[in-house]
C-alpha cells in the first residue's frame, strides 16, 4: 500500500493497514483485527493482539492446538510421518494391537466419526486407500488379513478422526482382538461408515 510498509511477526502474518495519518486499528492478512500497533515512518509493529480470535480462526481453519494429532500432522511431534500429503497423513499407533499398526488421519480437524455427514464419504474411501498403500509399501502383501476401522464414541480417546490399520489379523492378540473386534457396537469399518454415512441425506 502505498505510504505504508509491512512486518511479519511471531505468528507469521502480515499486519495491513489503512491509508490515514492516525492509525489506532488495523487487519492482519488473515482478517484477524489488530488491538495495538505503532508507525516508525513505513514499519509497522504489533503492539497487541486477541490470542483468542486467533485462537478460533485457526479453530475454523482445521486446526485444535489442543489435539495431539493436529500437532502431529503440523510436525510439531517427533512422531515419524510414513505417509504425507495435502489431506492425510499416516503415522505408527504408539500402542500397536499387531506387528503392523497404524493411524491414518485427516490433516485438517475433523471429529470422530459419529460427526461425519454424507459429504465426509470420499475422505473416509481415501483413508481406507492411504491405509492400503501404507501396508503394501511395508511388504503386507496379504490384504485379506488385516483389520481396518474406526473406533465409534465414546469408544475413541483422541477426538480427532482416525483410521486404524493393522496387519497382519491372525496375528493380533486377544486384548487387541477384543479392542478392535468386527460387529461390536464400538469398532466400525470402512465399509461400514460409509454404508452409513451413504444413508443419510445431504445437508444444506
Amino acid at each position: 500500500m502505498p505510504g505504508h510498509g509491512v512486518k511479519k511477526w511471531t505468528q507469521k502474518r502480515t499486519l495491513i493497514v489503512s491509508e490515514g495519518s492516525s492509525i489506532t486499528s488495523g487487519i492482519d492478512c488473515v482478517g484477524l483485527p489488530v488491538s495495538l500497533f505503532k508507525m516508525e515512518g513505513s514499519n509497522v509493529t504489533v503492539i497487541q493482539t486477541d490470542p483468542g480470535i486467533f485462537e478460533n480462526k485457526v479453530l475454523a481453519e482445521g486446526y485444535d492446538k489442543k489435539c495431539i494429532f493436529c500437532r502431529i500432522v503440523n510436525h510439531e511431534m517427533d512422531t515419524e510421518l510414513l505417509h504425507c500429503d495435502e489431506d492425510i497423513s499416516c503415522f505408527r499407533d504408539i500402542k500397536p494391537g499387531a506387528p503392523h499398526h497404524y493411524l491414518v488421519v485427516p490433516n485438517k480437524h475433523v471429529g470422530n466419526c459419529k460427526t461425519l455427514r454424507k459429504e465426509h464419504v470420499p475422505l473416509v474411501k481415501q483413508m481406507g486407500e492411504i491405509g492400503k498403500e501404507i501396508l503394501q509399501k511395508n511388504n503386507v502383501t496379504d490384504l485379506s488379513d488385516v483389520r481396518f476401522g474406526f473406533h465409534w464414541p465414546p469408544f475413541c480417546s483422541v477426538t480427532h478422526l482416525h483410521l486404524h490399520v493393522l496387519a497382519p489379523a491372525s496375528q493380533m492378540s486377544f486384548m487387541s482382538r477384543l479392542f478392535y473386534r468386527l460387529n461390536s457396537y464400538w469398532f466400525i469399518t470402512v465399509e461400514q461408515l460409509i454404508e452409513l454415512l451413504n444413508s443419510k441425506e445431504e445437508t444444506s
